[in-house]
C-alpha cells in the first residue's frame, strides 16, 4: 500500500490486530508507537461524520470501529494499529455530543453527554467543558473533554438545554454564567458586567 493511498478498508484484517472483542473497553491506543504509514483520505467534518474518498459512512459500526483506534498527537489526528499508523483530516474536533442526561439533579448533580457514535462522558475536572469564541462571528462553540486529547463539540440543541439548566456566579462584579456537575463549575458565559444585566 503505498502512502497517501488506502485502496480500501480491510475491516477483518483491522479487528484481527486489534482483538476486537464484544467488550466496551477501548484498544490502548495511547501505547502503540508504529511508524507513521502515511495519509490516507479519511475525513471527519464539523457534524461528526466520517468520509472515505468523499463518500460518507453509511455504516454507524464502522465509524464506531475507526473512532475506538483514533488518536490526537500535536496538531494532527491519526488512526492507528499496534503496526499502522494513518494520519487523516478533521475539520474541527472529532466527536459531537448530541444528547445530554442530568444525573442527581441538584447541588451534587452530574452531567453525562453521548456521542453521536455513543460514547459516554461525564463533566469533570478531567473531562472538561468549555467555550471557544469565533474571533470573526463572536459565535460561542461548546466543547468538551471526551478522552485523552480528543474532544467533542456540543451540538446547538445540547447547548440550549445547558443554558437552560445554568446558574449564575457574581465574582468581582463580574456575572459568570455556568454549569455545576461532579462539584465543579464550568463557565458558559462570562465578563459580563452585574450593572448590566
Amino acid at each position: 500500500m503505498g502512502q497517501g493511498v488506502l485502496m480500501k478498508f480491510d475491516t477483518a484484517a483491522i479487528s484481527q490486530q486489534l482483538g476486537v472483542t464484544k467488550t466496551p473497553l477501548l484498544p490502548p491506543v495511547t501505547t502503540w508507537n508504529p511508524e507513521l504509514s502515511g495519509d490516507i483520505d479519511l475525513f471527519i467534518n464539523r457534524q461528526g461524520v466520517w468520509f472515505h474518498e468523499g463518500t460518507r459512512f453509511e455504516r454507524h459500526s464502522l465509524a464506531k470501529m475507526f473512532s475506538s483506534i483514533l488518536r490526537k498527537d500535536g496538531d494532527a489526528y491519526f488512526v492507528l494499529t499496534p503496526v499502522e499508523k494513518w494520519r487523516i483530516k478533521v475539520e474541527d474536533v472529532p466527536f459531537v455530543i448530541n444528547h445530554l442526561m442530568l444525573i442527581n439533579p441538584g447541588p451534587d448533580q452530574i452531567l453525562e453527554l453521548q456521542t453521536s457514535l455513543g460514547d459516554r462522558v461525564c463533566v469533570d475536572a478531567e473531562h472538561p467543558l468549555w467555550l471557544k469564541t469565533d474571533a470573526a462571528t463572536g459565535e460561542p462553540s461548546p466543547y468538551v473533554r471526551v478522552r485523552d486529547r480528543l474532544d467533542a463539540l456540543l451540538t446547538r440543541s445540547v447547548f440550549y438545554e445547558l443554558i437552560n439548566l445554568a446558574t449564575e456566579r457574581n465574582i468581582a462584579g463580574k456575572i459568570q454564567l455556568g454549569i455545576y456537575s461532579s462539584a465543579q463549575f464550568f463557565t458558559l458565559l462570562d465578563d459580563v458586567d452585574a450593572s448590566e444585566v
